[in-house]
């Protein structure tokens, strides 16, 4: 049995020749990079996946169908995350040829997952490519590919096709799917506009009819109160010092960044105080005594709750990378270590010590936090923090919430990009806190070094912001919230089992089809 004939456009356009077809598939990666920030056009996303689907549907064989997606993933990750090239060869002192060989390669691992979408796709529906259920099998493969693509070797969800939503209609369904969710759901609506390009029969306005009513959902959806205030609003101060990183962990960047953050932090008193990522550059063993008492004075005086970005170590070869709280009147001090660590800039995955060696970083194994680590209390307000690439990983963030029997009402994240320079990198790390705020129903206040300094409200808005490079500080009040989203009860796990049935009945479909032409045979 063989797979249908294409109509006529494609053939016409060229699109079943690799020569034509893999190019545009890279045009149409790039394409799906402006839909995230700082561009922001998420309906370009939705465009360019389309794309996609109209070259699958073109292709003659499963490996050019795997082909194109591959391309497609290589012109949306080299253009996405192309700042790697920073941190490696500006601040890590690697060759230049060797960073950008290194940014290529990591491409093309990630280009992987596309092409495992693009190809199991093509291989299930090329005896039925006019069949109404191909473009929910694009969803649930798309969902699945990006899910994957966010747990293999511990995950690198950066670029996840949900994050362009967040300022979109698709957003509004963030606290019942979350991100991958409305992933599916883009995948969704660009196959069902794409199949329109092929298989002229049947209405086009209900096809028509279908996107809009997702996405006027979606827009409805925004406008629900999933949570709801949790006390009074409490003032923060969100610092930002600006601190270079190529003299950040010299001992004189060392001595600057303490006496920058001291004078910082006792400008001004605020219900909670808050620093970037290691703003003090030391263990928080080596902090200077007088400065230590110096802190713990202003904030017992003040009444100001201190979140300091600072190293800690339980032993000689024990570290991590921690938040510490100081509490106006409490002795003790609270503490959060990071639970979700950044591979070969906090651990070191077997076989890659040479690849770390060759850079001049601060770099090692850290161990990593529990899951599900307590809030620290800020005048009856519950906050949560984690630090910076853990606000990736929405399921986790969720996890934390729904397993603590006084959930967070207000997220924190502590950042330190400018191993990154002032690239998109910044804005992209920020969208992705849009959608974690989406997704808990709770505001998430962002401290950075170099940008973006930010709080993005409940609703997943960017209440107010600093420039990036700037030495400045955020003053914002903040309302915390509570009760759990349906998305936080759940986590991935609707949307993975509905992607699961979704291609396990595409699968009986294929093997069906294939007993049958075997008895024609």
């Amino acid at each position: 049995m063989t797979a249908t004939p294409l109509t006529a456009p494609l053939p016409a356009l060229g699109l079943t020749h690799p020569r034509r077809a893999l190019p545009l598939a890279a045009v149409f990666g790039v394409m799906q990079t402006q839909s995230f920030a700082p561009t922001g056009w998420w309906w370009m996303q939705l465009l360019a996946l389309t794309g996609l689907v109209v070259l699958l549907r073109a292709s003659r064989s499963t490996r050019m169908a795997a082909l194109t997606g591959a391309m497609f993933g290589l012109g949306w990750f080299l253009s996405g995350i192309w700042w790697l090239y920073i941190s490696m060869h500006t601040y890590g002192g690697m060759p230049a040829w060797m960073a950008a060989f290194a940014v290529v390669l990591f491409s093309l691992y990630l280009s992987l997952y596309p092409l495992l979408a693009s190809a199991t796709w093509y291989r299930l529906t090329r005896h039925a490519p006019d069949a109404r259920w191909t473009p929910l099998l694009f969803a649930a493969l798309w969902l699945l590919s990006e899910w994957l693509r966010g747990v293999v070797f511990t995950g690198f969800p950066w670029l996840a096709s949900g994050y362009p939503h967040t300022t979109g209609p698709l957003g509004g369904y963030a606290p019942l799917v979350g991100m991958y969710g409305i992933a599916g759901l883009a995948a969704l609506i660009a196959a069902v506009i794409a199949r329109a390009t092929w298989h002229r029969t049947g209405s086009v306005v209900r096809r028509a009819l279908l996107v809009a009513v997702v996405l006027g959902a979606g827009w409805g959806l925004r406008a629900v109160p999933w949570t709801e205030p949790a006390g009074k609003p409490i003032a923060v101060r969100l610092l930002q010092g600006n601190v270079p990183q190529n003299i950040k962990f010299e001992p004189v960047g060392v001595e600057a960044s303490l006496d920058l953050y001291r004078d910082m932090i006792t400008a001004a008193p605020a219900d909670l105080i808050v620093t970037p990522e290691t703003a003090f550059p030391i263990l928080v063993q080596q902090m200077p005594e007088p400065l230590a008492h110096e802190l713990r004075t202003f904030a017992d005086t003040s009444g100001s709750t201190l979140l300091l970005g600072m190293a800690g170590a339980d032993s000689p070869v024990d570290f991590t990378n921690s938040v510490f709280g100081v509490s106006p009147g409490v002795a003790g001090v609270y503490r959060y270590d990071k639970h979700h660590l950044v591979p070969f800039g906090e651990f070191i995955p077997f076989g890659f010590r040479w690849f770390v060696d060759m850079m001049h970083m601060p770099l090692g194994d850290f161990r990593r936090g529990g899951p599900a680590q307590p809030a620290l209390d800020v005048r009856g307000v519950r906050v949560a923090p984690n630090v910076c690439y853990e606000d990736l990983f929405g399921e986790e963030i969720a996890l934390s919430l729904r397993h603590q029997p006084q959930p967070a009402n207000v997220l924190v994240n502590v950042t330190n990009l400018a191993w990154f320079g002032d690239t998109i990198a910044l804005d992209q790390h920020l969208q992705i806190s849009q959608m974690r705020a989406l997704e808990t129903g709770r505001p998430m206040l962002r401290a950075t070094n170099t940008g973006a300094t930010a709080l993005v409200t409940a609703d997943g808005t960017i209440a107010a912001r600093l420039p990036h490079l700037t030495r400045d500080a955020l003053t914002v009040q903040v309302q915390g919230m509570q009760g759990l989203t349906p998305y936080v009860r759940t986590g991935n796990g609707v949307v993975l089992g509905v992607a699961l049935l979704v291609l396990l009945g595409a699968l009986g479909h294929a093997l069906r089809n294939s007993r049958g032409g075997a008895k024609n045979r």
